[in-house]
């Protein structure tokens, strides 16, 4: 029988099925004027033929109103381009609905990548017993964040979901009245949502999502790779950052933390409670019934008639259930015992935390907090401490011994600072230490910025803390050194002692989102490439174990694009002993927003560790002159991405043309757009997603590829072509890096922006951008050997091909409505109402191009 391609299957399960979709919702009436619906493809074409010919977007749109629209006034002209933007949204909610239904179809869940091709693959080289082996000391962490990329209201999440469902059961009924539902239903939040509110969303996602989907793929690796055998670990865990992480967060306090970790828990035990009402059905035999009648009520008692308290321990419930094994096993034929297992399982995963809580800072906050409690109690701190040079303050930071009361501090920072550290231990006595058991210093530039943490933790009164302290290692310098910062941590006799407490085990996390900002695209890539290996040299020389936790977004200038294939790339010179990766925004609900697409990306991710450790051991390790190539491309980029940085434009075009300063106005997310409250635009201080954001909200994707074509043009131009050449050919991390680059080039349509070009303040930057698009365009394509960008991936530049084209309408009316109130803010009395009203329009295409980014650049 003739197999269908992945593009075959796309356009029958995705395009085919969205065409028809969207042409009944695009009748369906929702506001007073019924026929938006029937403009609005009009309105698409008339953007696409208007690129075709350069025109710009006021040219455009102008354009179409005398086309379709009898003479309007500017406010029926503004009424038609906001319900324009209310249609958009809803037709990425209705696409984002058939993809997901068509997952299985698109991508095979069973080939390779997939657990089940581990299994089989060990077997067939009689590597069964390493494969355990393996497993045993491997672990996949996710940790989900509520970076601001993404953000439908509960509602909207709802209604997707249940489309999903009947767009896979092709119910074309309830299709109708989801989309009349959806159609009718707000899509903007009034108001910014709380930590809290963002915590809430994502425990959505444990609920519905992974506990199901972590559960039934523990149970496989179970049955069919251990085959009965114990499990060493739990080969699989959750993090969780929503009302842990503080840094520039002001909104995230000491009790928010405490409300998340309580709702952590209490939907962790509601799980369990439903699969014990479930076991209950089956299991009633003699003597096991009554063991779960008592589990239930416990379980029940601590959910629903509980102020905090817990009825039954971890242990405690462990034991029951073993127990309750026991019997099955003994007396019962095993009859349902999967089911017993299944859920030991899922308790030996989520304990009673469900995923572990991580408290984050910034560096620069413990720095006022120290400055402020030397101030307040100098008889706790060695002599002159704050003057001595670092590597004594560092040896002098071991005295510092004495605790404070805490809840007493006048200081805001040093009394925040140290009462997350006390929340630390008190959720650990609630929800046990995984819980919540790591403490991560984002901004960290040096060993110092560790042991005076582990100082404030002793401050606090916690003497011997049983938290993990990670330093987060972004700026291109400060990745430089990383082997020299974590050998002065190592050598510090205090802070090796707790790590020997620790089971000398260290976390260090890598920022790939500031570091691209920081460094360009190859530098920031190549410096993680290299700390790693730093790091790894260092940490095995001492006898420590090191861990990576990879701090990435979903687009490739963050860190994103085919994830799994980098972590399959590193050689045995990076120590991978776990794979540990923050997943934000649009990357929760694409990539493990149901349960077919969390199990493909979860086995993805598992498959690549795997293969790096035991199938590829070695293969993917880069010679001396694989790195010096390296080091030449990654130096060529970032001189000239440093060079493009301090143009005198480079800030001025980003506040002046692109959507930046709007990201603060739209309720997507509880974090401010900045780290400070200063009004001036500081780079330094600006954060990587809004950054980001605002090029692609150009189409322009500067984060994803500038410097790349400079790069490998200074090899052409020195006729060293097939050095790159081999090494794109033979290096899957450098190939890697380059496709998902290309990714960034395939989603950029400069022609959007193209008007600029003509600008009197902005046309030589604006060149200077689209100069290198074109020159890395063409050398990616050049190495790839490809005649299009993404041509190896079929089904995702479709894919993206689709999107774009359906949010079109909604980057040609931002662009309408900025050009609109630069030209009114250059009049002498510009008309503050009518600024304000094209301002909400330029949030609002924010908002529908951020929720459609789910593959942005």
């Amino acid at each position: 029988m003739y197999s269908l391609s992945r593009l075959e299957q796309f356009d029958r399960n995705v395009r085919s099925k969205y065409n028809v979709y969207n042409s009944v919702f695009i009748t369906l009436p929702f506001d007073a004027i019924d026929n938006t619906g029937s403009l609005l493809p009009l309105f698409t074409e008339v953007c696409e033929k208007g690129f075709s010919k350069q025109e710009s977007p006021k040219e455009i749109f102008n354009f179409f109103v005398e086309r379709y629209m009898d003479n309007p006034t500017e406010k029926e002209k503004i009424d038609m381009m906001f319900r324009f933007v209310q249609y958009v949204e809803r037709q990425i909610v209705l696409f984002d609905a058939v993809e997901d239904a068509a997952f299985s179809k698109v991508n095979n869940l069973e080939g390779k990548g997939s657990m089940r091709d581990a299994k089989d693959t060990a077997e067939a080289a009689g590597l069964q017993a390493k494969l355990q082996d393996l497993l045993d000391d491997f672990e996949v962490r996710p940790v989900l964040t509520a970076h601001p990329t993404q953000f439908y209201p509960g509602s909207v999440l709802g209604i997707i979901t249940d489309l999903t469902d009947a767009i896979s059961d092709d119910n074309l009924f309830e299709i109708k009245r989801l989309l009349s539902q959806l159609g009718k239903t707000p899509f903007i939040k009034k108001e910014k949502p709380t930590p809290y509110d963002e915590a809430v969303s994502l425990i959505w996602y444990l609920e519905n999502v992974f506990y199901e989907t972590v559960g039934e793929l523990v149970d496989f690796i179970s049955r069919s790779i251990y085959q009965g055998k114990p499990m060493g670990g739990p080969i699989l865990r959750l993090g969780f950052w929503p009302g842990g992480d503080r840094d520039g967060n002001p909104f995230v306090t000491t009790e928010i933390t405490y409300q998340v970790a309580d709702r952590l828990r209490s939907s962790i035990l509601k799980s369990y409670y439903r699969d014990i009402r479930k076991l209950k059905r089956r299991l009633t035999f003699s003597g096991v019934d009554t063991l779960l009648t008592d589990i239930e009520s416990k379980l029940y008692q601590s959910v629903y008639y509980s102020d905090g308290e817990l009825f039954i321990t971890s242990d405690e419930f462990r034991d029951g259930l073993l127990a309750v094994r026991k019997l099955v096993v003994e007396q019962n034929q095993s009859l349902y015992l999967e089911e017993v297992d299944s859920l030991l399982n899922k308790l030996h995963v989520f304990g009673f935390h469900f995923a572990s809580l991580d408290i984050r800072q910034n560096s620069k906050i413990h720095d006022k907090a120290l400055k402020a409690l030397v101030l307040e109690f100098p008889d706790h701190f060695p002599k002159g401490y704050l003057e001595l040079p670092q590597d004594e303050r560092m040896a002098a930071s071991g005295n510092i011994t004495k605790s404070v009361n805490v809840y007493e501090l006048s200081d805001a920072d040093a009394k925040s600072t140290l009462e997350s550290m006390l929340a630390i231990r008190e959720i650990q006595k609630r929800n046990t230490e995984m819980g919540c058991d790591r403490y991560i210093i984002s901004n960290n530039d040096s060993a110092l910025d560790v042991v005076e943490t582990l100082a404030m933790f002793r401050l606090s009164g916690w003497e011997n803390p049983t938290v993990d302290i990670v330093p987060l290692l972004e700026a291109v310098e400060d990745l430089s050194r990383a082997g020299e910062i974590m050998e002065k941590l190592y050598t510090n006799e205090t802070y090796a002692a707790h790590l020997k407490s620790r089971g000398n085990r260290q976390t260090v996390m890598l920022g790939f989102s500031d570091g691209t900002k920081d460094g360009g695209y190859l530098m920031a890539n190549w410096s993680i490439y290299k700390a790693k290996e730093q790091i790894t040299e260092m940490s095995r020389s001492y006898g420590i174990e090191v861990i990576f936790f990879d701090g990435r977004g979903g687009p490739p200038a963050r860190g994103g694009g085919k994830t799994h294939k980098f972590y399959a790339s590193l050689g045995s010179d990076i120590e991978n002993h776990e794979i540990q990766i923050t997943v934000q925004g649009q990357t929760i609900s694409s990539n493990f927003g149901t349960p077919d697409s969390c199990r493909f990306n979860l086995e993805n991710l598992l498959s690549a560790g795997i293969s790096n450790r035991l199938f590829d051991k070695g293969r993917n390790n880069l010679s001396a002159d694989d790195k010096k190539i390296l080091d030449d491309l990654a130096q060529a980029g970032y001189e000239k991405y440093t060079l493009f940085k301090q143009l005198p434009e480079f800030l001025p075009y980003l506040e002046k043309m692109s959507a930046l300063r709007y990201y603060s106005m739209i309720n997507i997310g509880s974090r401010p757009v900045k780290r400070n409250t200063s009004d001036k635009l500081n780079f330094g201080d600006l954060r990587a997603i809004p950054f980001v954001g605002s090029w692609s909200m150009l189409k322009q994707n500067v984060p994803g590829f500038y410097g790349v074509g400079s790069a490998l043009k200074k090899f052409e131009d020195e006729g060293k072509w097939d050095d790159v050449q081999t090494l794109f050919d033979n290096s899957l991390f450098f190939r890697t890096l380059l496709e998902n680059s290309m990714m960034s080039l395939a989603k950029s349509f400069f022609p959007l922006t193209s008007y600029m070009k003509d600008d009197p303040e902005f046309g030589s930057f604006w060149q200077n951008i689209f100069n290198e698009y074109e020159l890395s365009k063409r050398l990616l394509l050049k190495i790839a050997g490809h005649k299009e960008l993404m041509e190896n991936y079929p089904e995702g530049k479709a894919s993206i091909a689709m999107r774009e084209q359906i949010v079109l309408p909604l980057l040609v009316i931002q662009q309408y409505a900025l050009l609109r109130i630069q030209q009114l803010n250059m009049q002498e009395n510009p008309d503050e109402e009518l600024v304000s009203v094209y301002e909400k329009l330029v949030t609002r295409a924010l908002f529908g191009n951020t929720n459609a980014s789910r593959n942005s650049a």
